[in-house]
């Protein structure tokens, strides 16, 4: 087991090395910058069909995001809406092209991982990138419906058993597990559809798992660095909290990418096998 163990990491770190992980999560985190606003914006303007307030939304990113960045995203989506109306209907086939960026630079860090070129027509290839930019739409809104109305029905229900006092306390507790089998869902999609390889869903599950927990781990701790010791306003001035959202964005492109390589590590090993 030790030998396997060692054996694994050891090509774990020879896989970040050959394919420049370092170099595609810095990547990673300039799409991810381009995406998020647009991204942002399209999910708000729908949530009103959906009975989501944006506020409920900002909490579900306020979660992970570093406490400096929130201010910014909060700060500059209210300054975008109260600029521009109808952004549902005017520029939504643009907005979901830049939010689809994103997706695009994954599929490319993923198929340097599997050792596949891409040999989709582009049509098709940003076609893939477009529909899962709309599934983790689906994903997100499917995510926030599920705490909002969950907590109406487990508020009456506890109440009705005489146990309110002790519903926060569940709450709480079951909101992580929606959020962690939303971040599970998005990550399997990901690793299963976007490299321009055949896989099972079976074997996104690995790569997904650790993308889960990995970057749970690291938005926290990431958080609390920022938090606790770092003053990025202090060294960069007024563009700190971009700074600190760059950082982070690298930080979660590194973590997906890696991800990607342990999938690609567990599929190469199959087929040897």
């Amino acid at each position: 087991m030790v030998s396997i163990n060692s054996s694994f990491i050891k090509h774990l770190w020879y896989r970040v090395g050959r394919d420049d992980i370092s170099g595609m999560a810095a990547q990673l985190a300039y799409f991810f910058l381009l995406s998020l606003f647009p991204l942002l914006i399209f999910l708000v303007t729908l949530f009103p069909y959906f009975s989501i307030n944006q506020e409920d939304f900002l909490g579900f990113i306020r979660d992970y995001a570093p406490g400096q960045t929130m201010d910014l995203i909060e700060t500059s989506l209210n300054d975008v809406m109260d600029k521009k109306s109808g952004l549902l209907s005017f520029g939504i086939i643009a907005t979901i092209w830049s939010a689809s960026n994103g997706i695009n630079a994954i599929v490319s860090a993923f198929n340097k991982a599997y050792d596949v070129k891409e040999s989709r027509p582009f049509v098709v290839a940003r076609g893939i990138s477009i529909l899962l930019t709309f599934g983790m739409i689906l994903v997100i809104v499917v995510a926030l419906l599920l705490p909002v109305f969950g907590k109406q029905i487990g508020a009456f229900l506890f109440s009705e058993l005489g146990l309110s006092g002790q519903f926060l306390m569940v709450w709480n507790a079951l909101r992580w597990v929606f959020s962690s089998m939303f971040l599970l869902i998005v990550f399997t999609g990901l690793y299963w559809i976007a490299p321009n390889k055949k896989l099972t869903c079976l074997s996104a599950i690995p790569g997904a798992i650790f993308a889960t927990v990995g970057w749970v781990l690291t938005s926290f701790a990431f958080s609390y660095y920022v938090g606790n010791f770092a003053n990025y306003t202090a060294t960069y001035g007024s563009i700190g909290a971009v700074i600190v959202l760059m950082v982070w964005f690298y930080l979660s492109g590194f973590v997906i990418i890696l991800g990607g390589e342990i999938n690609a590590y567990f599929t190469a090993q199959k087929g040897n096998c």
